[in-house]
């Protein structure tokens, strides 16, 4: 299949005018003539990544996460960036990123984490003008105890280092769920006046975690939060993005990466003695 080709099935999944004004999404290198017979699917773009497109003949990297989303002034091939776009164009192998335009896909990064989880009754937790928007809001039946919920998670993510980390309660029954596959802390109000039990999402810091925590306490409220991997959420949508894609097209294959990009090897929960 010609790139061209496959760039308008890309556009019809994942509206490119749908992504953040933030973000950077579509086609990043490459050109939209060359033929595509191997496409590979990541989170990541890095240089372990890019190591197996070469190695495995792919031409084309479909990646969630952009490579290039804030400004760069070079592409040196002295620098991460410029070396790994230099060893892609080198190699002829096309590079596309879909973020926040998949995010908000009805079938996007939150979605299928939270049919995973098997949240009912579905929402948009922040959405947008047209219907669209991040995050989803959604029920547990049975309710499940905090502990439960947190080991569901372990058992459908993909290992990493740091698991699952949970502030709450770990009997506490809990119900209503509000999540955001990837970082999500910009989403802690939204999720406590969305009226959760609990908030699911990534890279939690602790003054805004502390800060929502200290919130619901002053107002009588019982609110958890559960931390997970950034990679680990959205590395789930990956299997999706396959089905969309090979039920648009046929002709290339598709495979997902199972390099795992989370970026920490080994968490020390009890000093060595």
């Amino acid at each position: 299949m010609q790139l061209s080709h496959l760039l308008v099935v890309l556009e019809e999944l994942w509206p490119t005018p749908t992504a953040e004004q933030w973000d950077r999404v579509g086609l990043v290198s490459g050109s939209s003539a060359q033929q595509i017979n191997r496409i590979l699917l990541t989170v990541d773009v890095t240089a372990e990544v890019v190591a197996e497109a070469v190695s495995g003949n792919f031409d084309l990297i479909i990646s969630h996460h952009p490579l290039l989303l804030k400004g760069i002034t070079t592409v040196s091939e002295d620098t991460s960036k410029g070396s790994l776009l230099a060893t892609l164009i080198k190699s002829n192998i096309a590079l596309y990123a879909a973020h926040t335009n998949a995010d908000v896909s009805k079938f996007g990064t939150s979605a299928v984490l939270a049919n995973k989880i098997g949240l009912s009754n579905q929402k948009v937790l922040v959405k947008n003008a047209d219907g669209s928007g991040i995050g989803i809001l959604g029920e547990l039946s049975p309710e499940l105890s905090l502990g439960k919920l947190a080991g569901k998670l372990n058992a459908v993510l993909p290992a990493t280092a740091t698991g699952v980390r949970v502030a709450g309660d770990y009997e506490r029954l809990v119900t209503k769920v509000a999540l955001c596959a990837g970082a999500g802390d910009s989403y802690l109000q939204a999720a406590l006046e969305a009226g959760a039990d609990v908030y699911i999402t990534s890279d939690l810091r602790h003054h805004p975690a502390q800060e929502i925590l200290e919130q619901a306490k002053a107002r009588g409220l019982e609110f958890a939060l559960i931390d997970i991997s950034h990679w680990a959420a959205e590395f789930l949508w990956l299997e999706q993005a396959c089905k969309e894609i090979l039920a648009k097209i046929s002709g290339p294959e598709i495979v997902i990466s199972e390099i795992r990009t989370d970026v920490f090897d080994f968490l020390m929960n009890v000093p060595r003695g």
